[in-house]
């Protein structure tokens, strides 16, 4: 593996099998599993695959170095089945090109190579028996012991001499057994020259591993933007984005802040090694259902009108008063225009956008046409795209679930049908078009606090993306509902804080909350799961008011 990961670091760093065989877990796994990976480890969801990778490659592999020390063809066989995997992963990535199997035949070279060297090594030691009896046997029973003839044999031998140790009898088939004498008196060299070659032998091994885990991580890192990221710099906007209102936050302890840090903001997708993509080497094609095909550069988005626009994202596995949304002030170009250059053709329904990685998602076309700010974005929180979040451009269409709509590293948009074509997660049994719900969430006072008596603020966050947040109520323990204040928003794109003054008494308290659009939606108090469209249900806190 330390092999295959250099080998990867000489060339494609997502060839990797370990990678590789990642990115194929999450493309395999079910839905169930996909949202448990997600609630119970956040956004570490893919730091606990690779680890649960290597902790079952590990295991596989002494159960391979136990059955090589037994014959080494069963060892290889087992090194094969390791291959096979590998390079199965390999080639089904979407991006996957002749040179992504290269990484898996070098780390199995590799992994033949140290097999058969380390089970020599161990070859030199004898036999088990030399953890017990360290000193070398007689020669004239050594060539006994050593010898192939597989003549019968009528028992044990017995001892020349009184004087010799009678060991346990060691078998080697049904029809040819020994047993081991030793002499105390023989003077015989020891046997720990030969622990130290296997001990040298096996460090040796350890050591070109890490070697090549760290070497192939110092390439992979070779590949990285940063420095090209952080000189990036870019025109001013056309279309800047409305200063805020006064009010627009409420500067409540624990609140979300009305734009979510970069280093906050939810990070939901599939891959596991980030794309890096430098903008000079960026294109983004569009074709399928239009009468003219386009590929621009990114120097040619930039020199085209950029539109600057407040936009709350949210994503589809954000469970009712979850984490997985977030708002920020993104600057981009605008996705309509560049979709009406092409002139789709009558009937087209969907862009089926496709990121450096492979993975899809399906947008609406109607929706990007509608006039609200869908933005080719390529700027946030006024600097360039965090590579985490898609840098050099990335999709953001307000009012729909990031998995059809926010589609990063993109590098492809396909004009086309619902019916023509599935995107990554409508494959898996996902609605294919997802409008955002309004929902609400409760920030803060936080679940399971114990609080003083008094005027308790209870404050969060409501969204309801290209609608806009009309009213949020809150209620204690199934009562009548009570209107929060709220914040004063630049547009109806964005979430909106509020806050309600609740004067506390002693005892246990359930906190809820529910949401109005501007059209006049109520949200939902039926709890929803997240598949298949996003979930839906009242926020709650259940919170202790203590007596002083």
């Amino acid at each position: 593996m330390g092999a295959a990961q250099f080998a990867s670091g000489l060339g494609v760093p997502q060839s990797s099998p370990v990678f590789a065989v990642g990115q194929a877990a999450i493309d395999l796994a079910p839905p169930q599993v996909k949202e448990f990976a997600i609630s119970a480890f956040g956004a570490g969801d893919k730091t606990a695959l690779l680890g649960g990778i290597l902790v079952v490659v590990a295991a596989s592999a002494a159960v391979v170095g136990m059955l090589a020390v037994r014959r080494l063809a069963f060892g290889m066989c087992g090194l094969a089945i390791f291959a096979s995997i590998g390079l199965a992963a390999a080639l089904t990535r979407p991006t996957a090109t002749v040179g992504y199997v290269v990484p898996t035949l070098v780390g199995t070279a590799a992994g033949a190579f140290a097999l058969t060297w380390l089970v020599r090594a161990a070859g030199r030691l004898g036999s088990p028996l030399d953890a017990l009896f360290p000193f070398d046997l007689h020669p004239e029973l050594t060539d006994l012991a050593q010898s192939a003839d597989p003549a019968p044999s009528a028992g044990p031998r017995r001892p020349p001499d009184p004087a010799y140790v009678v060991g346990p009898t060691f078998r080697a088939g049904p029809a040819y057994s020994f047993t081991f004498l030793a002499h105390p008196d023989d003077q015989v060299p020891s046997r720990w020259p030969a622990r130290r070659w296997f001990l040298f032998s096996s460090g040796a091994a350890a050591a070109a591993a890490a070697f090549g885990t760290l070497a192939g991580r110092n390439l992979i890192d070779e590949h990285n933007i940063a420095a090209t990221w952080a000189a990036l710099r870019f025109p001013r906007p056309a279309v800047p984005a409305p200063p805020l209102p006064t009010g627009s936050n409420l500067n409540i302890p624990g609140l979300s802040s009305f734009v979510t840090p970069d280093e906050g903001f939810y990070r939901v997708d599939t891959a596991l090694l980030v794309p890096q993509v430098a903008p000079a080497a960026w294109r983004l094609r569009i074709h399928g259902m239009v009468q003219r095909e386009l590929t621009i550069t990114f120097a040619e988005l930039l020199r085209r009108p950029l539109i600057e626009a407040y936009v709350t994202l949210a994503c589809v596995s954000n469970p009712v008063g979850g984490p997985y949304v977030g708002n920020a002030k993104w600057l981009g170009a605008s996705l309509a225009a560049l979709i009406r250059q092409a002139r789709p053709l009558a009937g087209a329904n969907q862009l089926l956008c496709t990121s450096v990685d492979g993975f899809t998602s399906g947008t609406p076309l109607p929706v990007v046409l509608d006039g609200r700010n869908a933005l080719l974005a390529v700027a946030m929180n006024g600097t360039a795209l965090p590579i985490v979040h898609g840098f050099p451009a990335r999709m953001v269409v307000p009012g729909l679930y990031g998995y059809v709509s926010a589609t990063k590293w993109v590098t492809d948009i396909e004009v086309t049908t619902f019916a023509a074509a599935h995107a990554y997660w409508a494959q898996r049994g996902w609605s294919q078009q997802a409008p955002i719900k309004t929902e609400s969430r409760i920030d803060v006072p936080a679940a399971g606090a114990s609080l003083a008596p008094g005027r308790i603020p209870v404050a969060g966050v409501a969204w309801a993306q290209h609608k806009g947040i009309a009213a949020v109520e809150v209620r204690l323990n199934g009562g009548p509902w009570h209107e929060a204040r709220l914040a004063a928003v630049p547009g109806i794109d964005t979430w909106r804080q509020w806050v309600w003054e609740w004067p506390a008494s002693p005892g246990n308290c359930l906190i809820e909350a529910r949401a109005t659009d501007a059209t006049g939606y109520t949200q939902a108090a039926a709890q929803v799961q997240t598949i298949p469209n996003g979930a839906s249900g009242y926020p709650s806190a259940q919170v202790t008011v203590r007596s002083s």
